[in-house]
């Protein structure tokens, strides 16, 4: 009985949620979530722990990578239940590491501290299935307005895709900017769907039409060609 006592049971944030809230400690000083970010895309995703290989490979990877997502006005947010003090000395260790092509990587962007699981167990980043102790890997892609927009999980023996992070990105980007969406293995000049015809009227026309610029397969599924 006392056990069940002590389950904390809290409600997963969900796509379309705003990302909640949080003030926390990290490798880059105090933080305050997600207001600090307004503005900018944000990556925030979670890892087992310190000094373990995949993780290792996964930091390496996000912070050779963080200049791509700057570019693309991403911010990246990394957390584990480790003590600030772990978060340093395996940053600073992972500067003496080399592993495909990647060396000398200074990581850049804030590693959270969060040994009591409170940011953790908001965010639903600890599954028992899995560990009690540790964060499965977990990527939230939350927007300007602080809005969650993509949710991926990982096991903790896998690594992430990396090349998968930044195609979501663009492909939110992209339908937010022009009212789109983009069909299966979509990449930057791909062309992408419109909105489904809401009427019979809508549906004949855009059958009907000799516009350059858009073809249907049938009614319901248009395509709007990108320009070269």
């Amino acid at each position: 009985m006392q056990e069940n006592m002590n389950i904390i049971e809290t409600r997963m944030p969900l796509i379309g949620d705003k990302a909640p809230a949080f003030n926390a400690v990290t490798t880059q000083g105090d933080i305050n979530f997600p207001e600090d970010y307004k503005g900018s895309w944000v990556i925030l995703f979670s890892h087992p722990a310190d000094f373990t290989p995949v993780c290792t490979t996964e930091f390496m990877t996000f912070a050779t990578m963080a200049d791509e997502f700057k570019e693309m006005n991403t911010e990246l947010v990394g957390l584990s239940v480790d003590s600030l003090y772990a978060h340093i000395a395996w940053l600073r260790k992972i500067q003496e590491l080399e592993w495909n092509g990647m060396k000398n990587v200074d990581v850049k962007f804030p590693l959270i501290e969060d040994i009591k699981m409170d940011v953790a167990n908001k965010y639903g980043m600890i599954q028992p299935g899995q560990s009690n102790t540790q964060a499965v890997r977990a990527v939230f892609v939350i927007d300007p307005e602080g809005i969650i927009r993509t949710i991926l999980y990982y096991p903790l023996s896998t690594g992430r895709n990396f090349d998968e992070l930044k195609r979501i990105i663009l492909a939110l980007q992209k339908a937010d900017a022009d009212n789109v969406a983009t069909p299966a293995d979509w990449r930057p000049g791909d062309d992408v769907i419109v909105p489904t015809a809401g009427s019979c009227g809508t549906a004949k026309e855009r059958m009907d039409s000799t516009d350059d610029d858009q073809y249907c397969l049938d009614w319901f599924m248009c395509f709007k060609r990108e320009k070269k």
